[in-house]
């Protein structure tokens, strides 16, 4: 048997009366000690008040004895027969000068004695009670001070008993004739202290004195030289001698109970006392505060009485209270477990009504257990009902289940759910076909090592799912590229199983390799292309390095396209390629357009260029194409630039390389020509510093003129904005192109105060437009992405004009935007940040911009119109534009389609879903404001 430990039942009522009973005595008796702390504490601080007032009173008194003594001291050395009865030494004409003042200074200050020096400092003479210190007492040291400074002093002495003394120079004829000293008892200032705090006061002066004498007080060898109703303070203050030490009652109140009575002691010394024998003298204030200690008592028990009362009224309340409310909670306790056998009537039965004032928490209890039991009983029919729905859900979720299944077999994607270590419970069937392993096999195995799942982080997939790429090798051996999609699966136990779904993305990784293939390559002969030349030549141009660059021209090649058919060209062409790349193995050989090709040779010298520059000459020589019986040989004309030695930077060592080429054409006797320092540049120096001057002289005179041309909407046809175009004004009024003055402008550095021209000139369109959703586009050079005032300069232009910056787009060629890619995407992140708009013109030559089309901020992609114009005749074309078009639309990217010169474009425009469209079709450039613009 198990033992059960008795217990005690205690009513809930008792227990909270219990509580609260403990709760309100303990602040019962916090309240009484409280209160009687702080009448104790307020009258510690009023006796600490009483006693500073009373030491401010007795030395206030002190000073003003002095005082007074002080103006009847003046007042004798003031007698002209005093002062000339000490020059003539005459003692008896001073006495009658003396008794003539004494009933005066007797009766009126209290003045006990009154001695005459003469200025040798002998006494002269002296009136009154002779004290008990006399003459001699007086330092002579002190008196020569007086006469020497020729001012009053006064000290207080205390021996047998405490002498105030004065002492006044006497000056006569002009000159010190001796010292008048008065002395006083501070017996008097006893009695003023008395009167002002209606203490008892004694005077105490500490010294050595004789046990024999009534008033000495051996313990505290103080002797009392005066104090009031000596005949009850003398046996109070020997008493009390003899309990406590001079110590004891010294800086601070002391509290004293006698004869029933409480006496609160305090003691103020007296300042200024002096004595060769060490004697100090104190005041002593004897007070009796037992009527004030009793009020404090008796306030302290009326609290006691209140708050006791408090208590026991708050309890007989509260067992008023809980009498009802706890018969009424025992019978609702006894009902409610009734409810668990289904006898949904107990609460309801015999209940009455009740109106209440108040409503409390049992009430609301038995209200909430009656509701209960309702619902209860409702449930009851419900869950009855509700078994034959449940049954036909099963059913349902049977079927959706199945569905599921089948949908999940069928779908060409991976499925996967695996645990958290990385045991899988469930996959599909294409996972089954994909690794030639059935269901069991592959729960037996691990999701990351059977699909080869890299940088697997467990706690962000099982905490937040994630998405990433893996290779695997399948079956059938070829190794295929997998976009995982993690998501946790929402189970009771959260985080402990993963849903991933893997995507097949091998084809499209195959042809985003092929385009980035294509964004360094010519896709014709497969060498670089003119982009990954220009960025190997900056790179190999640098101080300290040397080399050689080959430029090539294939001689007579526009006969073979012409006679042979592009075709024939095209297939030339890879002849030529392939001949090149066989001879400079080691050396960067790219077809930079056309029928032109250049080679750089790193660390060459020009006899190792020359020795190649022959050898490709000789070896083009041997090769030839047969056409329908017409033989086309692949010649050419090879132009040699060194550098650093023909220029230390790409486009000056590439325009001496065309430089070169050109005299090589007109060389009869060898293909090649190398560039001599003398031939560098010379036309080319004259015609730069035509342009300079031309081009400062049009920015100078405002020569420069804006056109615009329209782009078309393509959906309605409507025209959404325009491109600025730039031109240069000539003296006849016709315009110049930029072609003939920008690359100048680019060499020079004049490019930069053009394109500031551009677009003051184009905000400045724009405030003058009247319709305001058409916006302006304006071309940047390259040179613009490196200006970091760039966009200080356009919100000032903002501001100016009062122009909206979303109405601005800028455009920027794809050159200029990757030639320098992280200055060109922080100016174009500013100028985004400002609010323009950003257009990427010329873009897909190459495809180099594809690489970085996702990381370069722009609103709208301008694809080139070389791709555009040959839409008709080429699948490259075809497949180039929609590709960009796919690519841009995927990043939110709006398109626009260049030279635009005929309507058979239009539906493939429109198939490929091109958004905008611009060209001499729809329109060829126009003043601004014959468009609008004011």
């Amino acid at each position: 048997m198990i033992a059960h430990k008795r217990t005690f039942k205690l009513d809930l009522k008792w227990r909270a009366m219990l509580l609260t009973s403990f709760l309100l005595l303990g602040l019962t008796i916090l309240i009484v000690w409280v209160s009687n702390r702080a009448l104790v504490d307020q009258f510690d601080d009023a006796r600490r008040d009483f006693y500073e007032r009373q030491r401010q009173e007795v030395h206030f008194n002190i000073q003003r004895s002095a005082d007074v003594m002080r103006q009847m001291a003046s007042l004798v050395a003031a007698s002209d027969s005093l002062g000339k009865a000490l020059l003539n030494a005459d003692t008896a004409r001073a006495s009658r000068a003396l008794r003539t003042l004494w009933p005066t200074l007797q009766l009126d200050a209290g003045v006990d004695e009154i001695i005459v020096y003469d200025r040798h400092l002998d006494v002269i003479t002296s009136t009154g009670r002779e004290s008990t210190l006399g003459p001699a007492s007086i330092d002579l040291t002190w008196l020569r001070g007086i006469l020497t400074r020729e001012e009053p002093a006064d000290r207080l002495v205390c021996r047998q008993s405490c002498q105030q003394y004065e002492a006044v120079p006497v000056l006569a004829e002009g000159t010190d004739a001796g010292v008048v000293v008065l002395s006083r008892s501070l017996a008097d200032v006893t009695r003023y202290v008395q009167k002002s705090s209606g203490s008892e006061v004694a005077l105490l002066v500490r010294q050595a004195g004789d046990a024999d004498d009534a008033r000495f007080l051996p313990r505290w060898n103080t002797l009392l030289t005066a104090l009031t109703h000596e005949s009850e303070l003398l046996p109070f203050i020997k008493t009390l001698s003899r309990q406590y030490t001079w110590e004891a009652i010294q800086g601070r109140s002391l509290s004293y109970s006698r004869g029933g009575r409480t006496y609160e002691l305090s003691t103020i010394p007296i300042a200024g006392t002096d004595s060769d024998d060490g004697a100090l003298g104190s005041f002593l204030l004897v007070s009796d505060v037992t009527s004030q200690m009793a009020s404090i008592s008796s306030t302290t028990n009326t609290i006691l009485l209140i708050s006791l009362g408090g208590w026991l009224a708050a309890e007989f309340i509260l067992y008023l209270i809980l009498r009802y409310r706890m018969d009424q909670l025992r019978e609702i306790s006894r009902k409610l477990p009734l409810l668990a056998d289904r006898q949904y009537y107990v609460m309801r039965q015999g209940r009455q009504a009740r109106r209440s004032l108040f409503v409390d928490e049992i009430d609301t209890l038995e209200k909430t257990a009656i509701d209960l039991e309702i619902q209860l009983e409702g449930l009851e029919k419900e869950v009855s009902k509700r078994g034959s729905e449940l049954e036909t859900r099963v059913r349902e979720l049977a079927r959706e289940r199945d569905f599921i299944r089948g949908l999940m077999n069928t779908a060409e994607v991976l499925v996967v759910t695996h645990r958290r270590d990385g045991r899988m419970t469930l996959v599909n069937r294409f996972c089954q076909v994909m690794t030639g392993l059935d269901e069991q096999a592959l729960k037996q195995r691990s999701f990351p090592a059977t699909f080869a799942v890299e940088r697997f982080d467990e706690e962000e997939i099982f905490s937040h799912g994630s998405q990433q790429e893996s290779t695997f090798v399948a079956v059938d051996g070829t190794t295929r590229t997998i976009v995982w999609y993690h998501t946790p699966l929402r189970t009771e136990e959260a985080g402990t199983e993963v849903i991933s779904v893997g995507v097949d993305i091998t084809e499209r990784k195959t042809a985003e390799n092929q385009l980035s293939w294509l964004a360094n390559r010519d896709p014709l002969t497969e060498l670089y292309n003119r982009r990954f030349f220009e960025d190997s030549l900056r790179r190999a141009v640098v101080m300290g390095h040397f080399g050689a660059v080959l430029y090539l021209d294939l001689d007579r090649f526009k006969d073979v396209n012409e006679l042979s058919g592009h075709h024939s060209g095209d297939q030339l062409l890879r002849t030529v390629a392939a001949t090149l790349a066989e001879l400079n193995r080691g050396s960067i050989v790219a077809r930079l357009g056309g029928d032109e090709f250049a080679v750089l040779m790193e660390h060459a010298s020009a006899d190792l260029a020359i020795e190649r520059a022959k050898q490709i000459a000789e070896e083009l020589e041997h090769r030839s194409l047969h056409v329908d019986g017409r033989t086309h040989r692949a010649s050419a004309s090879i132009g040699i630039a060194l550098y650093p030695d023909n220029g230390d930077s790409p486009d000056e060592l590439m325009a001496n390389a065309d430089y070169a080429m050109y005299r090589a054409k007109e060389d009869a006797t060898q293909r090649w020509h190398l560039l001599t320092p003398d031939q560098q540049g010379r036309e080319d120096l004259k015609n730069r510093v035509f342009w300079v001057e031309r081009i400062r002289s049009a920015l100078l005179h405002d020569q420069f003129e804006l056109l615009v041309q329209p782009i078309f909407r393509l959906k309605d046809l409507t025209i959404q904005h325009y491109e600025a175009l730039l031109r240069m004004r000539q003296e006849d009024g016709s315009y110049l192109s930029p072609g003939a003055f920008i690359p100048v402008a680019e060499r020079t550095g004049q490019v930069v105060p053009i394109d500031r021209w551009v677009l003051s000139r184009g905000i400045a369109l724009l405030a003058n437009q009247s319709d305001d959703i058409i916006n302006l586009a304006v071309n940047l050079s390259g040179q613009s992405l490196n200006d970091r005032t760039l966009t200080t300069f356009l919100r000032e232009e903002f501001d100016k004009w009062q122009v909206k910056p979303h109405r601005l787009v800028v455009e920027v060629t794809e050159t200029a935007a990757v030639t320098d890619f992280t200055s060109a995407r922080g100016v174009l992140e500013e100028i985004r940040r400002l609010g323009c708009q950003v257009a990427l013109d010329d873009f897909g030559v190459g495809f180099s911009s594809f690489y970085y089309l996702g990381q370069l901020p722009s609103d709208y992609i301008k694809i080139d119109g070389s791709f555009i114009t040959t839409l008709l005749d080429s699948e490259e074309s075809r497949l180039i534009v929609k590709a960009i078009a796919d690519i841009a639309r995927g990043l939110g990217k709006k398109t626009v389609a260049e030279f635009v010169d005929k309507p058979s474009i239009l539906p493939f425009l429109a198939n490929y879903n091109i958004d905008y469209a611009q060209g001499f079709y729809f329109g060829k450039p126009m003043l601004a404001r014959d468009a609008g613009f004011g």
